[in-house]
């Protein structure tokens, strides 16, 4: 964070200090949740869980070097009070951005959120000193924790903004003002709490509608293959930039095909110029993620030339997202248990169905090991169905379900699709799916690991991988 004095921490989140002998002692370390991250000169911010209190730990903050506690009472160790912690968190955010002076690229979609900002901060590190979102901390506690982490030196920060419901990203972007705004996708992700994806529409066009206008730098970057992203433009006084394989795509892939093991290959055409990339990501869907990298990167002033050449060396920074790990043993097991919607799941099958053209050159079989996609509401029985008979279609070898009703469902779909015998499976949880794996498996095999984070479906990935470097339990 940049330097502020106590007393401006104060003043900025409208708190009162208490036990502090010296207002003008300045924070100089980092905004931390958790005590045990405290460093000398930083701030604890003292939130009250369901299961912890965050209060508890104040003195133990201080005894590890933090300068003071953003509390909701006095603690008994230097503290600023205030009646809502997580608003005030939100308002030291917004002051420390006002003040900062970087360029805020902020982005939103159904699908590939963290994948897309990890690929828009790698390439535009390569200009000048960038912050993002690190992992999926992108609501109302971890966006502003991001934004606090940035410093005097920062230029670029890429923030990723999630909704749970409508106003969710117009908060998010009241406390961190983008200048430039980025929309993937309008999928079916937590369709059972928004209601349908018009609601989901709505809600992600939010973002646009924060942006400045065009006269005053506001860009909005919208991908021309998804209708109703596209349909946000009359939503923006920003200046809209389209991206996508659609022909009238200011920043479109051309050419676009996959490698034997799965990677996207396609040709970057913008209006300045075209370039060849060779993405290290896996799966076809990473070409659009990389379309919106690239508009921003463009936007921000970098040849295309470097950005297809910082596209193709960019990997995976966030955990559980298409990891692909070899074994010594030939089995090649793609750990994507982070989050699954009905958009990802197809993604990440297809990309399996690439990857194992591959393997059978060589006797080896593709596996499925699929679990619920959470949130769906009323369209859980059908998508579940889908993805089963998805798995069946794309010629995937073995599925296994795992799970409660809606992994059966899963099963059910890839049964009516035409998937019997040994083909499909549903077996009941983690362990029997490890077990069942740890069994068959044979050398040249690609494992498929993906449900929605609650099932804890990376158990099954992380035991496959178990002494392995790069991969085994962590």
């Amino acid at each position: 964070m940049i330097p502020l004095t106590l007393a401006e921490v104060a003043h900025a989140v409208g708190g009162s200090t208490h036990d502090i002998p010296d207002p003008t002692l300045p924070v100089t370390g980092s905004v931390e949740i958790d005590s045990r991250k405290v460093t000398p000169g930083g701030l604890f911010v003292a939130f009250q869980g369901e299961h912890v209190d965050g209060h508890d730990y104040a003195k133990q903050a201080v005894a590890a070097g933090a300068a003071a506690v953003l509390a909701a009472r006095p603690v008994g160790v230097p503290a600023i009070v205030v009646d809502d912690v997580q608003l005030a968190l939100g308002a030291l955010a917004a002051h420390v951005i006002e003040r900062l002076g970087a360029t805020l690229v902020a982005l939103t979609g159904s699908a590939g959120k963290t994948s897309t900002k990890d690929l828009t901060a790698q390439v535009l590190k390569r200009l000048a000193p960038t912050v993002w979102t690190p992992g999926s901390l992108n609501n109302e506690i971890g966006l502003p924790l991001t934004a606090l982490s940035a410093d005097a030196s920062t230029r670029h920060l890429v923030l990723e903004m999630g909704a749970r419901g409508i106003g969710h990203i117009r908060y998010l972007t009241e406390l961190t003002p983008p200048r430039i705004g980025v929309v993937l996708n309008v999928g079916t992700a937590h369709i059972g709490e928004f209601g349908g994806r018009e609601q989901i529409a709505q809600a992600k066009g939010e973002l646009v509608e924060a942006l400045p206008e065009a006269a005053e730098g506001g860009v909005a970057v919208l991908n021309a293959d998804d209708p109703l992203v596209r349909a946000m433009s009359s939503r923006t006084a920003a200046r809209v930039v389209l991206f996508g394989e659609s022909a009238d795509a200011d920043v479109r892939a051309e050419n676009v095909r996959l490698n034997d093991r799965g990677q996207a290959v396609f040709t970057l055409t913008t209006p300045t110029g075209c370039s060849e990339v060779t993405l290290r990501l896996y799966g076809e869907h990473h070409v659009s993620n990389a379309l919106a990298a690239a508009a921003v990167a463009r936007e921000l002033g970098m040849p295309v030339d470097e950005i297809a050449t910082a596209l193709s060396e960019a990997g995976t920074l966030s955990r559980w997202r298409m990891e692909v790990v070899e074994r010594p043993d030939g089995v090649t097991v793609v750990n994507d248990a982070y989050n699954a919607n009905p958009e990802s799941m197809r993604a990440a099958l297809r990309a399996l169905a690439a990857m194992g053209r591959a393997a059978e050159a060589r006797g080896g079989r593709t596996w499925a090991v699929l679990g619920e996609m959470a949130e769906l509401g009323g369209e859980a029985l059908a998508e579940h169905d889908a993805v089963g008979r998805l798995a069946v279609r794309l010629n995937v070898s073995k599925l296994v379900a795992v799970g409660g009703q809606a992994a059966a469902w899963v099963q059910m779909g890839a049964y009516n699709e035409g998937s019997w015998g040994e083909e499909s499976v549903h077996v009941s949880d983690a362990e029997a799916a490890i077990d069942l794996l740890r069994s068959e498996l044979r050398p040249g095999d690609v494992v498929l690991v993906k449900a929605s984070r609650a099932v804890g479906l990376e158990r099954v990935a992380l035991a496959l991988l178990d002494g392995v470097e790069g991969g085994g339990a962590q």
